[in-house]
This record gives C-alpha cells, sequence and structure tokens, in this order.
C-alpha cells in the first residue's frame, strides 16, 4: 500500500493514477482545501476512484487520529508527502498558515511514518529552497540557507525535519526539490494555466520585471516519473533536483504559450513580485545517475498537451 498526500492536487492525482497503472493499492489523502473549487479537485481524480485498488480519504494532514488511523487498518509501504500550501506570494501575506500546515504536517507525518514502521517516506519539497542562488545550475550541494519566501523558508524546514527523523530512526527519506511543474491540472493561479486562459480569452498577460526572469519548467509527466523511480529504488536518505534542467525566460514563455494557442499575447508590465528570484535552473545529474531520472517532454510539447486540456476543459463547462 502507498499513501500519496495532496491526492487531488495537480501532481498527486496524475501520480495516483500512475501508481494504479503499475498496479499498487494507494490511499489518496486530500482536504479539498478551498484555494480553487472542490469540483476540479474532485474531478482530477474522477477515474482513480473508480478503480478498485484506490481509496480516498478527505481529511488534514496535521489530523493525527485520522493519518494512524489510516496507517494502521494496512501495511503500507511508503508515504510520498505532496500536501502543502502552496504559492510564493501569498506566503508573503500569511505566513503562519505556510508553517502550520507544511512543517506541522510533515513533522506529523514523519512520527507516525516511524510510529507504524513505514518503509520510506518522499517529500515532495520545492526548487525554491535554494532562493537567489549565483550556483548556476542548482545542486543538491548547494546550502540553500537564505530562503527569500516563507513558503521556501516552510519547505526548507520540512526538508530539515526529513533528516532529523532519519537520522533518529533510520526512516528511509527522498526529498525531491520540484522545479516549476506545469501540465494538465495544473493550478488555476499558476502562470502557465493562467497565460493559457487569459491568451485564449484574448485578455493581457501580467508579465512581472523585464521578463528575462528565467524558471525551469518542467511537465507533470516527467516529475510523476521521477517519484515512481524514488518508490522502486534502494535509496536511504538522499536529496534530488527533479527538473527540465532547461530554464526559459518569462517573455519567451509567453511567446511560446501564444504559438500553442494559436493567438497573439497583449503584454501588461508590472513590477516584479516579493519572494520572486532570478533564476532556477536544476542540476539533474545526481537524478539522472541514481534514478535513472531523463526529462522526455520539451516545453513545447508539454504546452501543446497544456492547451488541449484546457480546451477540454471548457468545452465541459460550456
Amino acid at each position: 500500500m502507498i499513501v500519496v498526500t495532496g491526492a487531488a492536487g495537480f501532481i498527486g492525482s496524475h501520480l495516483v493514477e500512475r501508481l494504479l497503472e503499475t498496479g499498487a493499492h494507494v490511499v489518496g489523502i486530500d482536504n479539498l482545501l478551498d484555494n480553487y473549487p472542490r469540483s476540479i479537485k474532485l474531478g482530477n481524480i474522477q477515474l482513480a476512484r473508480s478503480h478498485p485498488n484506490f481509496r480516498f480519504v478527505e481529511g488534514d494532514v496535521r489530523d493525527s487520529a485520522l493519518m494512524a488511523s489510516i496507517l494502521s487498518k494496512e501495511r503500507v509501504e511508503a508515504i510520498v508527502h505532496l500536501a502543502a500550501i502552496a504559492g510564493v506570494r501569498r506566503s508573503v501575506s500569511d505566513p503562519v498558515v505556510y508553517v502550520d500546515v507544511n512543517v506541522g504536517g510533515t513533522a506529523n507525518l514523519l512520527s507516525l511514518a516511524v510510529a507504524h514502521n513505514v518503509e520510506r517516506f518522499v517529500l515532495a519539497s520545492s526548487s525554491s529552497v535554494y532562493g537567489n542562488s549565483s550556483r548556476i545550475p542548482f545542486s543538491e550541494a548547494d546550502p540553500c540557507v537564505q530562503p527569500v519566501s516563507p513558503y521556501a523558508a516552510s519547505k526548507r524546514a520540512a526538508e530539515l525535519l526529513c533528516y532529523t527523523y532519519h537520522n533518529l530512526t533510520g526512516l528511509k527519506v527522498v526529498i525531491l526539490r520540484l522545479f516549476t511543474v506545469y501540465g494538465p491540472r495544473q493550478r488555476p493561479e499558476m502562470a502557465i494555466h493562467r497565460f493559457i486562459r487569459l491568451i485564449t480569452a484574448g485578455e493581457p498577460v501580467p508579465m512581472y520585471g523585464d521578463g528575462h526572469m528565467k524558471r525551469d519548467y518542467t511537465y507533470v509527466g516527467d516529475i510523476v516519473d521521477g517519484i515512481v523511480a524514488t518508490l522502486s529504488s534502494r535509496l536511504g536518505l538522499e536529496t534530488l533536483n527533479l527538473g527540465g534542467s532547461s530554464p526559459v525566460s518569462l517573455c519567451d514563455l509567453i511567446e511560446a504559450v501564444s504559438v500553442a494557442c494559436g493567438r497573439k499575447s497583449q503584454i501588461s508590465r508590472l513590477p516584479v513580485q516579493p519572494g520572486d528570484v532570478e533564476i532556477t535552473y536544476a542540476d539533474i545529474s545526481r537524478a539522472g545517475a541514481l534514478l535513472g531520472y531523463r526529462p522526455k517532454v520539451d516545453l513545447a510539447e508539454g504546452l501543446t498537451r497544456s492547451v488541449e486540456w484546457f480546451r477540454r476543459l471548457e468545452s465541459k463547462d460550456h
């Protein structure tokens, strides 16, 4: 049995489907937070919920009694912890909830994993832990001691808890630092989903700063490949980057989304937002060596798939 937290979310729902395809039994946990419509999240797991090897539990990872009841019912081989309060900009205005969920929730699950003899714990961390690092590309060996947003700080704190639990108890822990994941089911407020929606509607696309900020966009299917490879590995304690390893500037991204949509974009120029970093760029050599991780979907193909998904979604809504 594999437990996936954040199972109704963007990455979680894709992971659940992939695990079910491999024959795994999966319990998905999600509190269906109202940061975007509940109906979208339930739609994400509609296919999985019809599968006999999947059980969905609506609940919060901070609920010790609920989580313990799940872990005590069946032999759980691994927990993949994707549940989190996400988003750099919102964390600047509401840091307390980020610490409560991202740090407190992780600590709760780690403690319960040890108590119930779970073999492996996989934490979805973030490229944001690198801050405005001058070392390019970002390596797992970088110190990560200057996060520039409460979200980044909460993710780094969760990582440190994982190290602590491994050292104290021997729990096998793999920390995966994910780099700007996109694709079908992406959250509505995330850049690529938002840009597709705005360009399709003929509305202006926000460009923060001069458009030269770069992000290492990574297709969700490639991220799922990395997570699944982690689950079948023998790694005991490891931190790995999962990214596309090919940064793209904001202005080039907007142009690429325009091409995928088949429409010209209008630009609305805005100031740089607090907590934003200049560049993210993953060194994926370690994940390649240890997991055989190789991103397969380039940006053009990933955007084409994202636009096709968005159009299917729009046709359902109308």
